[in-house]
């Protein structure tokens, strides 16, 4: 019997285990089994974590595409932290993997314009966008966190609910003739939490991946990025709205399955009510 591929195994339990807490469960892997450090965290998506720029003091986010051994590039300054020293992996003198002057600027306006869309629907959070460069064109990701405690009413001091909604959007932009080809996935990652005296534990979390492939007309870099906009901006919405109608609908309709609202005798005579009305269709 042919023995099962590591690789494929961590994937298979890390499937299976609380979303919540992948971050813990995947360095307990790596831990286990060094040798898959690099194929799990590049295939893994896990809640995102926050970095302070020390050289313009604005947040950013972490992930596998500004990352850079142990060092994470900050997309306001282009600087690594910590700094990589001479030889490093990634681009001539060792100052790691960086894009293309073009791509560079490109991402400058990318990182504005999602600051401002981040503003304006999550009206808080951290936004943080990376590019680089592929032969036919380039590519990026689009990173949105929003982080939320809250007191819950009713419940003893010091009780609070938590909520964090982590958005990943990897993107190809692949030159065509006057036309660019996008493909993008997605992949939001919703964890909401609460363990109070009054209304006990609870813990809902979950990750949703959706991807789209689509030909825009792009003649200008100001235009890529407003694609890229209107593509990420279509896709929250639509994975927001599943979110709310598919999972939280359906949990709503298991419950009230589970245990009737409303009284015995009221549905009984409910029930009658309907009889009645049947017979009186058939006469």
């Amino acid at each position: 019997m042919a023995s099962a591929d590591p690789f494929d195994s961590a994937l298979d339990l890390l499937r299976r285990l609380n979303p919540k807490h992948t971050t813990k469960h995947l360095q307990s892997l790596i831990s286990l089994a060094p040798d898959l450090t690099e194929d799990l965290l590049s295939s893994v998506d896990q809640p995102l974590s926050v970095r302070r720029c020390k050289q313009t003091g604005r947040d950013y986010l972490l992930c596998d595409y500004n990352r850079d051994g142990d060092s994470y590039r900050s997309p306001w300054s282009n600087e690594f932290d910590p700094p990589l020293g001479s030889g490093g992996a990634g681009s001539e003198g060792g100052g790691g993997a960086t894009p293309s002057e073009k791509v560079r600027r490109m991402e400058v306006k990318a990182n504005e314009a999602f600051d401002v869309y981040r503003e304006l629907y999550y009206e808080g959070g951290v936004s943080s966008v990376y590019f680089w460069n592929l032969d036919d064109g380039f590519a990026g990701v689009v990173l949105l966190k929003k982080g939320l405690t809250y007191d819950v009413p009713e419940a003893k001091p010091g009780s609070a609910s938590e909520g964090s909604w982590d958005s990943i959007h990897v993107f190809e932009a692949i030159d065509r003739a006057r036309m660019t080809q996008y493909n993008l996935t997605s992949t939001v990652i919703l964890s909401l939490s609460t363990n109070s005296s009054g209304l006990g534990e609870m813990d809902l979390s979950g990750n949703m991946t959706r991807q789209i492939e689509q030909e825009l007309p792009a003649e200008s870099d100001e235009q890529q990025i407003a694609n890229i906009g209107k593509l990420v901006e279509d896709m929250e919405l639509k994975m927001r709205n599943l979110l709310q109608e598919v999972y939280f609908g359906k949990a709503k309709d298991v419950v009230g399955d589970l245990r009737s609202v409303g009284s015995l005798s009221e549905a009984g005579r409910d029930r009658e009510a309907q009889r009645e009305l049947i017979g009186s269709m058939r006469r």
